[in-house]
């Protein structure tokens, strides 16, 4: 059993007794490694944040909230290696908003795979190579905080001429066109909406400040990007949003 096998075995073992935990000895008699592997394999989850803890004392051993773990995914041989060309593009654009957090969720997806989708995923991800991109982790993770925070941001821009100008925006959204990434903000500096090209922000620093609220259609509008819609893939995620307002009583 290869060690990727053995991570998801190892999940699903635990998944199975929960909420009761296991110990290493049991896990490594099991797998039939030693109980040091064991000990590695779970350290490696808890890293990639699969919600595994030890307990200590009588009766402590290892465990996992089976509510936030995943079952078997029965994926076909096309959506498995859709996946693997997913992981490779969100490595390479380490540009893109929470890249680091989709390379760990589409990681736990991956190691919830069997059978032959797994081997067709693994078939081409031996197949993928990715020319690393110089990102600066700084500013990204300074736009993932403001977004999810709804604060303001305080950014230097470089625009297409090569002008530098330092702002404050109010984020309102994220646009991705032809694989490009933009913030889309309230500019205070400017007084207008405007879409800021992830890649050509050069220092963010998130603040305190709770930014007002802006609708992202509005500030679009009148844009090259007026006709932006929701991407079909997201209505899964929220499907209120393309519900029709109730009737008013």
């Amino acid at each position: 059993m290869n060690r990727t096998v053995r991570l998801y075995a190892l999940v699903e073992e635990l998944r199975a007794v929960a909420p009761r935990p296991m110990t290493v000895a049991a896990l490594a008699a099991r797998f039939e490694v030693s109980e040091r592997t064991v000990q590695r394999d779970l350290q490696a989850l808890m890293e990639t944040g699969v919600p595994v803890r030890a307990t200590t004392g009588r009766g402590g051993g290892w465990s996992i909230d089976r509510e936030m773990t995943l079952p078997p995914i029965h994926f076909t041989a096309d959506e498995a290696s859709a996946l693997a060309v997913a992981l490779a593009a969100a490595d390479a654009d380490a540009r893109a908003p929470y890249a680091g957090a989709v390379r760990t969720a589409a990681q736990k997806i991956a190691a919830s795979m069997t059978g032959p989708a797994s081997a067709a995923a693994r078939q081409l991800a031996a197949r993928i190579v990715a020319q690393p991109s110089s990102a600066d982790a700084t500013v990204r993770a300074a736009v993932e905080r403001a977004l999810s925070a709804n604060t303001v941001l305080r950014l230097t821009y470089t625009d297409a001429a090569g002008r530098g100008s330092d702002r404050e925006v109010e984020p309102a959204g994220l646009l991705t066109a032809e694989g490009r990434w933009y913030l889309i903000a309230w500019c205070r500096t400017r007084g207008a909406g405007r879409g800021f090209r992830l890649d050509r922000i050069t220092a963010a620093a998130p603040t305190a400040e709770s930014a007002q609220p802006h609708d992202l259609a509005e500030l679009l509008r009148g844009s090259a990007a007026s006709g932006a819609v929701r991407p079909t893939t997201l209505a899964p995620l929220a499907p209120h949003l393309d519900r029709p307002p109730a009737p008013r009583r």
